[in-house]
């Protein structure tokens, strides 16, 4: 394979995996370490990948929100092993705030309790999927409702959710990093987060692995505001070290 059409595979294989590994695209090709290093800095001068810790990420992960019918096809069998592993952990939670997302609205479709609960969430999705559940009452947060991803955003969002004590909120992100911690790409979702996360007493960060390593545009939190990650099998043990030292416990499913 020439260096140029080598450069064109890395390019595609980011952009249907959602990142690049350096170590694992190196056994894969049998090419050392350092010559996919090489592409992976090309290719970012060229604006088509971004390095992050370990391999790289596509630029359009950093800038581009996609909307939930997008995001119901990403590694779906990760994600549903990672919700039902995240309602394991609801425990003695009596209220739960779940986030606006793929994968937050995959644990609201496992969470079947047994007995009553009641659900804050500002997606209107998650809201019509739990509607009718049995031992479910949902509240949903006002405010301006984005087209792309059916969630509120906003200062009434935020004004509303203050007014709440919650047990427990599945919180999801863009990206997570030890440098930065969790980030998404808007300021008006990160203030509803932010809020979400100041209100509830635990805190658990559902996300699958190929989140690990990336940065968004604006933080809403630290690693160690959440008590625990739950992600795939994908994310390596070294990685989860790193995010345990933080003061973050891991659960790969």
């Amino acid at each position: 394979m020439y260096a140029l059409e080598r450069r064109q595979w890395l390019i595609e294989r980011a952009r249907s995996a959602g990142r690049l590994d350096v170590s694992k695209i190196a056994q894969e090709l049998g090419l050392a370490q350092e010559t996919i290093r090489r592409d992976l800095g090309k290719l970012e001068r060229q604006g088509l990948v971004r390095r992050v810790y370990g391999g790289a990420v596509p630029v359009e992960r950093l800038t581009f929100d996609s909307d939930l019918p997008m995001r119901a096809r990403r590694r779906h069998e990760e994600k549903n092993r990672i919700a039902a592993a995240a309602v394991g952990l609801v425990r003695s939670a009596e209220s739960i705030y779940i986030d606006e997302g793929h994968l937050p609205q995959l644990v609201a479709e496992h969470l079947k309790p047994e007995r009553p609960i009641t659900v804050v969430t500002p997606s209107m999705a998650i809201a019509t999927a739990l509607v009718e559940r049995p031992n479910v009452e949902v509240i949903v947060i006002g405010g301006r409702v984005r087209a792309q991803t059916l969630a509120v955003v906003d200062h009434w969002a935020v004004a509303m959710l203050e007014t709440f004590v919650l047990d427990l909120a599945f919180m999801g992100a863009n990206g997570v990093t030890l440098e930065h911690g969790v980030t998404v790409p808007f300021g008006a979702v990160a203030a509803v987060k932010s809020m979400a996360m100041r209100v509830s007493r635990r805190r658990i960060f559902v996300a699958d692995s190929s989140k690990y390593g990336v940065d968004s545009f604006v933080r809403f939190a630290g690693l160690s505001d959440f008590e625990r990650f739950v992600t795939d099998t994908a994310l390596t043990a070294e990685h989860a070290a790193e995010l345990h030292s933080r003061g973050i416990d891991v659960t790969r499913v």
